[in-house]
Parts: C-alpha cells; sequence; structure tokens
C-alpha cells in the first residue's frame, strides 16, 4: 500500500509589484466619449512584517567541579584493594606459610614406600623353606587414559580388555580403577612376576609402534601402565611344611604360621623415597631423599626337611588309604625339645591359596584338641610308679567289666579274667587294669583325683606348649574337683581330657629324657641382616618324674611292641629297641557335638635304651579299615622312625631288651 503522507502545507509566493502602464496604452482602451475612466493603478499589497526573531539565547558556561574528591576516593579505592593483598600476601608468605608450602611440595615431590625384603625361612640345615623372589607391582596413571589424553573415548574399556589376560583379572575391574577420577595413581595388581611384566611392556611396544605408523592417533594406547619393583613370597617345596611356615596376605604379611608369629621379625623395616616429579615421572636431574629399607631377618627353624617330607608323604598316604577326615605326625629330639617334623594331612599348597580348603590351611598338629585314649595311659603308670603304689611286676587282677560310680567299665574286647602285671596292664592296654592302679594313689577316690591331676599337669596337659603358635589349644582338662563320676575314671585311660599332638609327644620325649621335660621349640634362631646368627633362647626344663621311674616307663613301654601279646607289634624296626604305646579313643564328632568314630594313634621313641627321637601319629575318623592305633598308625611309626634313625646317623642298639613280665600265674 501507498504509505499515507500528512499533507504538504503550501506557502504563498510573495506578491510581485505591477509594472506601470503607459499612457499609450490607456488611449488603446476607450472607443469615445472623454467620460471614460481611465484604468486604475492596480493596489499596492500591504507589507508583510516580518515574524518577530526570538531573543538570542545567552550562551552557558561549563563549570569545572574540583578534581579533589575525586581522587580521594579513588585513592581509597586503591589502598583497600592494595591493603587487601598484603595482608593475603602476609597469610600466605607468613601466617600460612608451612601449609602452602606442604601443598606445593605435594604436587611437585612425589614420595614411594620402598619394600623390604622379607626374611627367609629355612629348615635346620639351611635349607629354604620360605623366600622371597622379585617382582612387581601393576599401577596405572589414570589421567593418562581420559579422552583428553588418549584421544580415545573408551580407552579404560579398551586397555582393560588387553591387560585382564595377562594380570588375571576381570576387565571391569580394571576398566574403573583405570578411570578412577581425579588421580594419577592407581594399583591395578600386586606382586607380579617379572614374566608378567615383560608381557605388559611387549603389549606396550605394539601399542607404541600403532600410535606412530600412518593414521594412528600418536598416543600409545598401554603408555599409562607402569610397574613398581617388589617381592613375592614363593615356597620351594609346594605344600611341604604348610602347617608349620603359613602364607602372607595381599599385602605382603604374615597371615598364618611362623609367618605371623615372627612377622615382626621378617618382615623388616620398609624405607621411603621423594623425589621431584613432573607429569608423573621422576626429574633425573633433580635427585631424590629417602631412607633405605632395611631387610628382615632370617628364620632359621628346628625342622630337618628331610624328615619332613617323609612324615607327610607318610600320614598322607595312610589318611587316604583310611579315609579319614585328618592325621598329623610330629617328630621331636628327646633331647633338646626340638621339633624335627609336623606333619598334617590334609595340607595346602601356600603358593596358591585360591585352590586351598580353609579347614586344611592352619597347623591341625597344635589346633586339634582331642581325647589321647590309651597312649595318655603312661601317665597314669609314671604317677603309680612315682608315689611308689606299684611296680612293673605287681599283680593286677582284671575282671571282665568292673563297676564304677554310675558306668560299667570294659576293655576294648571282652575277655575272662586277666592276671596281668602293672606292665601286662600297659602292654595290654587295659582301661579295667589303669582304673584299679590308678584307685591306689589316694586313701579315697577324691585325693587319687587330685595325685593324678598333678602328675598329668606337670607333663604339660591343659596348658600351652610354650611354642607361642597362633591359634594353639592347651587342650582340656578340668580342675579334679569338678571331675564328674564318670571322669573319675575315664581319665586315667584316655577320654574325658584332651590334647594336641604336640603335648601328647611331649610325654614321651619327658619319659625318654630321664623324666626331665624340655619344653618343645621350633625355631632355633635368627640372622640378620648383618649376618649375624642370635640363637633362640633356652627352652624351659622341669623334672616330672625321676630318672628311675622313667627307665621303668621305658622298659614297660618295650613290652608293647616286643612282647607277642603287646598292641604294637606293627611298630618294631629291625635292629633298634623300641618303646611305644598303642591309642584308641572314641571321638568326639566337632559339627555333632557327641561320640561318633575314633582316633586312632601310636606315640614311641627310639632306641629305647639310648633315646634319640619320639614319633607321635593319629588319625581322626579312620573309615575304611582298621580303626585301632597299633594296626593303622604302628606302621606310620615305623616309617617315619626308621626313616629319623638312618637321617640323624643314630647307631642302632647294642643290648637285648628287659622283657619284663606281663602275665603271672594266680595262685590256687
Amino acid at each position: 500500500m501507498p504509505s499515507k503522507e500528512p499533507p504538504r502545507r503550501r506557502v504563498p509566493a510573495p506578491a510581485r509589484p505591477a509594472r506601470p502602464r503607459s499612457a499609450s496604452s490607456s488611449g488603446r482602451s476607450g472607443s469615445g466619449g472623454g467620460g471614460s475612466r481611465g484604468p486604475r493603478p492596480a493596489a499596492r499589497p500591504a507589507a508583510r512584517r516580518p515574524a518577530p526573531r526570538p531573543p538570542a539565547r545567552k550562551p552557558r558556561t561549563i563549570k569545572l567541579g574540583s578534581p579533589r574528591p575525586r581522587l580521594r576516593l579513588i585513592s581509597l579505592g586503591l589502598t583497600l584493594v592494595m591493603l587487601v593483598f598484603v595482608v593475603r600476601l602476609l597469610q600466605v608468605q607468613a601466617v600460612d606459610a608451612s601449609a602452602y608450602a606442604a601443598k606445593a611440595d605435594k604436587y611437585r615431590f612425589q614420595e614411594y614406600t620402598l619394600s623390604a625384603e622379607r626374611g627367609e625361612i629355612t629348615d635346620r640345615n639351611g635349607i629354604a623353606l620360605a623366600t622371597s623372589v622379585d617382582a612387581y607391582d601393576i599401577t596405572a596413571d589414570p589421567k593418562l587414559f581420559t579422552p583428553e589424553e588418549s584421544k580415545v573415548r573408551d580407552a579404560p574399556e579398551q586397555a582393560a580388555a588387553l591387560l585382564a589376560p595377562v594380570l588375571g583379572k576381570e576387565p571391569a575391574e580394571l576398566a574403573k580403577k583405570l578411570r578412577t577420577p581425579k588421580s594419577r595413581y592407581t594399583l591395578l595388581a600386586r606382586k607380579q612376576t617379572p614374566q608378567v611384566w615383560n608381557q605388559i611392556k611387549d603389549l606396550k611396544k605394539v601399542y607404541a609402534q600403532k600410535a606412530l605408523a600412518p593414521g594412528g592417533t600418536g598416543v600409545n594406547l598401554l603408555g599409562g601402565v607402569l610397574s613398581e619393583p617388589s617381592t613375592k613370597r614363593v615356597y620351594p617345596n609346594g605344600d611341604l611344611a604348610a602347617g608349620i611356615l603359613g602364607y602372607v596376605n595381599a599385602e605382603g604379611r604374615g597371615a598364618g604360621g611362623i609367618e605371623s608369629m615372627l612377622d615382626p621379625e621378617l618382615a623388616g623395616r620398609d624405607g621411603k623415597i621423594r623425589f621431584t616429579a613432573s607429569g608423573g615421572r621422576q626429574v633425573p636431574t633433580a635427585g631424590s631423599q629417602g631412607t633405605p629399607a632395611v631387610p628382615g631377618s632370617d628364620i632359621e627353624l628346628t625342622i630337618d626337611r628331610d624328615i619332613q617330607w617323609a612324615a607327610q608323604r607318610a600320614i598322607s598316604e595312610q589318611v587316604r588309604t583310611s579315609k579319614a577326615d585328618r592325621g598329623y605326625v610330629v617328630v621331636q629330639d628327646t633331647r633338646t625339645g626340638e621339633i624335627l617334623a609336623m606333619a598334617n594331612s590334609p595340607g595346602f599348597d601356600p603358593n596358591d591359596l585360591s585352590a586351598a580348603d580353609a579347614a586344611a590351611m592352619g597347623n591341625a598338629a597344635l589346633q586339634d584338641a582331642y581325647e589321647p585314649g590309651s597312649t595318655s595311659k603312661v601317665m597314669s603308670m609314671a604317677a603309680v610308679l612315682e608315689e611308689g603304689k606299684a611296680a612293673p611286676d605287681t599283680h593286677v587282677t582284671v575282671p571282665n567289666r568292673l563297676h564304677r560310680g554310675d558306668r560299667l567299665f570294659k576293655d576294648d574286647i571282652d575277655h575272662p579274667t586277666w592276671y596281668l602285671t602293672l606292665n601286662g596292664v600297659l602292654a595290654k592296654s587295659s582301661n579295667i587294669g589303669t582304673i584299679l592302679a590308678t584307685g591306689q594313689l589316694g586313701k579315697d577316690q577324691a585325693e587319687a583325683n587330685r595325685v593324678l591331676d598333678g602328675y598329668l599337669r606337670r607333663f604339660g596337659i591343659g596348658s600351652p606348649t610354650g611354642l607361642g603358635f597362633p591359634g594353639e589349644t592347651a587342650g582340656i582338662l578340668a580342675k579334679p574337683e569338678d571331675w564328674s563320676t564318670s571322669q573319675q575314671y575315664t581319665i586315667p585311660f584316655g577320654q574325658g581330657l584332651s590334647v594336641n599332638a604336640l603335648q601328647a609327644a611331649s610325654v614321651y620325649s619327658t619319659i625318654a629324657n630321664g623324666g626331665v621335660r624340655v619344653a618343645p621349640t621350633l625355631v632355633r634362631g635368627t640372622k640378620g641382616p648383618d649376618g649375624r646368627f642370635t640363637p633362640a633362647p633356652a627352652p624351659e626344663e622341669r623334672r616330672v618324674v625321676s630318672e628311675k621311674t622313667a627307665k621303668s616307663l621305658a622298659q614297660m613301654l618295650e613290652s608293647v611292641v616286643e612282647d607277642r601279646e603287646g598292641t604294637g607289634t606293627k611298630a618294631a624296626i629291625p635292629g633298634y629297641r623300641v618303646a611305644g604305646k598303642t591309642g584308641t579313643a572314641n571321638r568326639v564328632d566337632p559339627e555333632l557335638g557327641r561320640y561318633k568314630g575314633y582316633t586312632a594313634s601310636f606315640a614311641g621313641f627310639a632306641p629305647a635304651d639310648q633315646p634319640r627321637v619320639t614319633v607321635y601319629c593319629a588319625i581322626q575318623n579312620p573309615t575304611k579299615g582298621s580303626y585301632f592305633g597299633g594296626q593303622i598308625c604302628g606302621p606310620i611309626y615305623k616309617k617315619v622312625m626308621e626313616f629319623a634313625l638312618k637321617t640323624l646317623h643314630a647307631a642302632p642298639t647294642g643290648s637285648e631288651p628287659a622283657r619284663l613280665p606281663v602275665t603271672f600265674e594266680p595262685t590256687p
């Protein structure tokens, strides 16, 4: 549409003055008559007055203000700003200087722990049972896996997929670590072998070449994977003596056995190194400072590796053959109390804990408490002999049944009345004969209980062995005043009290050592980082029975093995006099809480005339074949004892056994 404009105001043109006409022209216009008038001159328009002009304005004068107030205001503002800066500078440089310096150092310097080399554990001959080898902790810098640095959106996932098969980890777990926000360090895997780190280095080279190839990103996908030198615990003999040695956890600290018991000595002291870093890496020219790591001490055990191997092999075979729950063998030097072997079956391999059965990862020979059965009768006989209540040839008439308290007692087999000597009671392992013999220890049963209890405790029953081993049980032996009616008569033949395998072995070592108990020991000494060997403190010694009593007991124990009527004939060793005792006890099932199955055992020492070694064997809940101690533990005793005597170069016996009488002829 055409735009509508307002009508313009027309301004009239100024009137132009008429031109005067001439006379001639005036005569032309009339025809006669003098009366006609001539034309009038045109009227002159009235002159327009010009519009009054507005009065001229008086020019304004700009009056400048004084600059001083503004300058003062600006000066004041600048002063306040400077004051704020000065105060802040004083705070940073003086008041909080140390805190800010520490923060600066935190990013400027990096500090790492230098792991101390863990000490070795060796047998008595210096053969390594546990040692440490070079290893690497695999680490990473998560910042280098961000999209900005790696030029790859899913760099953590790709790197995790490559590393997972090498490290044996789940890809998702590794990817999560590589995505750690705002971090320059993450630990991917501990204690990896040099072979693993070499595989990772090979992968890094491959991806470095891909990055530099035409069309590559120029960034190595695995460039942020690093390593830190470390050590890894290894056990060269596999499962040998694993129950004694124990194992270390993921942090390299002892978590069982000797590894845990002597962890402070084995671990040493970690050191530290502090260096200037740039981009997460050490600046070579800036130097470093710190404290060096102090290696741990080496521990020398009393164990003999070869004897340990023989014991472990023998017990493992019998547990498997008997389809038993477990078994243990203890071998002890009778003169020094040193433990030469302590084998358990089943065991575990501390090199591969992931495949281990948790129930087998302890040391059952020290941690299981069970009723020993007839091997405990030797302590009852020791009390009777030491108190002078009987002699090895004292006559004991043993009926087929014996009523005591609220129970009717019997032997393991039905028999007519036996006419046995005290030696025969032990040789034939008669429960009834033992009850009758220990009943003579006091004028009444309560006093007899107190006397017997005193001897049991002197032999070490009811108390820790003194090893200080993790998880060791002290066994169970109630106070004599708390013995039930049944316990008064079962404790003398080994039921109603509990022991561990080492306690049971120590009893026989005490008799073999002439009646002096030498506290068992497992550590011979330590060798520090300076190479100096420090022997372990001498073990505690305590006389339990007289030498005469100990000698009589040794002769009585020979009858168990040598006599045709003895229960331990399978333990006989050609060329050596053997003293021993069988045991077959009712077993308390730990899951059911009641008697189920049996504990078969055998204990003894050799040579009987000059004792050198004690061997104790126990098998829990044999379910196939015989369950009698003499039948399944006697052969184990024989194998282990023969091997130990040869290893220690013990001379064969040069004298004949005493052959004490087992029975007597009753008078009509």
